[in-house]
């Protein structure tokens, strides 16, 4: 892992080389993820608030063709996506925002290996940036991350000082997409470029752990019948905001839809488990009929279901879904009092 040092006047220019590259530049806004067109809208605060939702949709579209089709009486002619990305640079992305890739990644590639979304990820580089952040909402710790967490991205930002920061080569891919921007990086002192590293890990603002994703794991396992999830169902709108701005939710719907009678289209659409059609049989029967039983679902898939599958946690505790809930719902108390019952 090499380190080296870049200053914020330096790191415009490297943004502005991006983008004059012909690369797309995606940076947090006041509100959500954007496309930099100009390096004056660039907002880099490690103490930022996370935004109100993720990254996922530049690599994980809320709705997207997947084949155009034309048809006549007695013929269809299916037409391919031309899915080659161009290069995506993700800066200042927070470690709850930088690991959902390889999470998702997990899913989207287990028994069927989704072109769309590898060709995207493919052509990203992720500049994680340390947090500075923490609320009542956050809890990254639990989940096995941290504010100074690394994993997912491909070069991480330290904040030393306003003006500097330590830039952490952690994958071959950013290290071979830095080499086109050396000229921007500076060597400094080793010992006191790590020296200013660790003062400034020291300075993030760490969440206190509040469970045991093992334990709740365990406990999800032997309590699928349980009286606990009755009462949170009794508040949820079944709104589906949590799993829309969540960085690693990932169901979809797919529908065909026509043009006219010749032409039309396949279209893969977010959909989310807490909808009440979600698992509605064509037959009228829904196994999850009420709101108590989708929430159990969101709860097992993140803490339990995946975790038996793919040796991943679904969450990576960002605190958005309960920011965002309209009543209040807060996913880390939730989960905290499952080993409770």
């Amino acid at each position: 892992m090499e380190e080296k040092i870049i200053n914020r006047e330096n790191l415009n220019k490297l943004c502005r080389d991006i983008i004059d590259g012909g690369n797309i530049l995606i940076a947090p806004g006041k509100t959500e993820y954007t496309v930099i067109k100009d390096t004056s809208e660039i907002i880099l605060d490690a103490g930022s608030k996370p935004t109100k939702a993720s990254y996922k949709n530049y690599a994980f579209p809320k709705a997207e063709p997947v084949i155009y089709y034309k048809k006549d009486k007695n013929d269809i002619e299916l037409i391919d996506i031309d899915i080659k990305g161009k290069k995506t640079v993700i800066l200042g992305a927070k470690p709850c925002d930088s690991n959902s890739f390889d999470i998702l990644s997990k899913v989207f590639n287990w028994d069927y290996k989704d072109d769309f979304f590898n060709m995207r990820v493919k052509n990203f580089i992720v500049i994680g940036m340390m947090c500075e952040f923490a609320d009542k909402y956050c809890f990254c710790t639990s989940v096995g991350l941290s504010p100074v967490s690394e994993k997912g991205s491909d070069i991480f930002l330290i904040p030393l000082d306003e003006n500097n920061f330590a830039v952490r080569i952690i994958t071959d891919k950013g290290k071979e997409f830095m080499e086109s921007y050396g000229k921007y990086l500076t060597e400094g002192n080793p010992e006191k470029a790590k020296a200013k590293t660790e003062a400034g890990k020291s300075s993030a603002k760490m969440p206190e752990k509040v469970f045991n994703s093992e334990e709740v794991r365990k406990w999800l396992g032997k309590n699928f019948e349980h009286p606990f999830w009755d009462g949170i169902g009794d508040v949820c709108l079944s709104c589906a905001q949590c799993a829309f701005v969540c960085p690693v939710c990932h169901c979809f719907d797919i529908v065909d839809e026509d043009y006219s009678y010749e032409e039309g289209r396949r279209m893969k659409n977010w959909d989310g488990c807490q909808f009440g059609h979600f698992t509605l049989h064509a037959s009228g029967h829904n196994p999850r009929d009420i709101q108590g039983k989708r929430y159990r679902q969101r709860i097992n898939h993140k803490f339990k279901y995946y975790v038996d599958k793919f040796g991943e946690i679904l969450c990576t505790g960002c605190g958005r879904c309960s920011r965002g809930c309209p009543v209040s719902i807060d996913i880390k108390e939730i989960v905290s009092d499952t080993v409770k019952n």
